[in-house]
This record gives C-alpha cells, sequence and structure tokens, in this order.
C-alpha cells in the first residue's frame, strides 16, 4: 500500500489572482492552486463587494503543495519576485486594498519563514517591501468563473494580455527549472 501524498498549505494575495493562480498552477510540487479572498470583515464576500475595495478582503490564492518536493520557503521566494512587494494596495493599474501584497501563514513557522523570506528578497527591490503578514483568517473561495481563469480564458481577455501573460512569462524564464 502506498503511503498519501503529503499535502501543505500557503496562502497568498498578490494583486489580482488570476496572475498568481496561473504561476502557482505551473510549479512542481503545487497539486491543487484555488482563488479565493481573506483578511475580510465581510462573510461571503463576491467578487463585486471585493472589487469595491469595501470588505476589507484581499484577492489571494491557496496553494496545496508537497513540502517533499518544494518548500515554504521556495513558494514565498517565488511569490516575492513574481509581483511588486513594494506597492501599497495595488499592482499596476489594479488599486485598492483588496490587491495588497500580503502573506496569510497557517503557523508560526510559516510566519517566521515569511519575515525570513521578506528579508531576503529586499536585496532585490530598489524600494521597500510593503508585503504584509497577516493572520490566518476565513478562506472564502470565489466564484467557479473566477477559476483557472488564465488557462480557460488566456489572451482571449486583453487584461490577460497585457497583465497575466507578462507575469507568466517572467515567471517560467526565472524558474524554468521548477516547471511542472
Amino acid at each position: 500500500m502506498s503511503q498519501p501524498t503529503p499535502t501543505a498549505t500557503a496562502t497568498f494575495a498578490g494583486g489580482c489572482f488570476w496572475c498568481t493562480e496561473a504561476i502557482f498552477d505551473r510549479l512542481r510540487g503545487v497539486s491543487a492552486v484555488e482563488s479565493g479572498y481573506i483578511g475580510g470583515h465581510v462573510e461571503n464576500p463576491s467578487y463585486k463587494k471585493v472589487c469595491s475595495g469595501s470588505t476589507g478582503h484581499a484577492e489571494a490564492v491557496r496553494i496545496a503543495f508537497n513540502p517533499e518536493q518544494i518548500g515554504y520557503s521556495d513558494l514565498l521566494d517565488i511569490f516575492l519576485a513574481t509581483h511588486d512587494p513594494t506597492q501599497l494596495n495595488r499592482q499596476g493599474n489594479d488599486v485598492g486594498p483588496q490587491y495588497r501584497s500580503a502573506i496569510f501563514p497557517h503557523s508560526p513557522e510559516q510566519e517566521q519563514q515569511a519575515r525570513d523570506a521578506i528579508a531576503r528578497a529586499q536585496a532585490d527591490w530598489p524600494a521597500p517591501i510593503v508585503t504584509t503578514i497577516e493572520p490566518d483568517a476565513p478562506w472564502w473561495v470565489a466564484e467557479r468563473e473566477h477559476q483557472e481563469y488564465f488557462d480557460r480564458v488566456g489572451n482571449a481577455n486583453p487584461y490577460c494580455t497585457a497583465v497575466v501573460t507578462p507575469k507568466v512569462r517572467k515567471f517560467m524564464q526565472k524558474f524554468s527549472d521548477r516547471l511542472k
């Protein structure tokens, strides 16, 4: 009888969840990526409400990964390298607290690794990193149409052409040794 595959969870907010999901979906050791909302004060938020900036939620991804194949600190390093962690409450033209850069650790060990990753990443950025480390909070799964969005819609959506595709391309070049 085979052993079950070990699974751990990471939760990151790095601007639009379509971008973040598209990157982590391509990463070896990641078994699932789910788009959703975290860190707000409204129960069962909708995309429309979150986009208004009034719920306090961030667009985020929840990542299931095999820690025997990729470590949480590796996920953090990739996360901090594939969006701009120096922009407060925005990523490019996406502006508001729902697009903040945040890490939601699931344990004290993950929290310490997040602090260490931010310190490591600071050397790569000319401006201060503003990524927050926020307490784990209720997770709300985004609507079905937002799941695997880039893989389904791709460049048929002008936003994906202008924003998601370049981020995915940058990730695939920089981390080609980590692709599925």
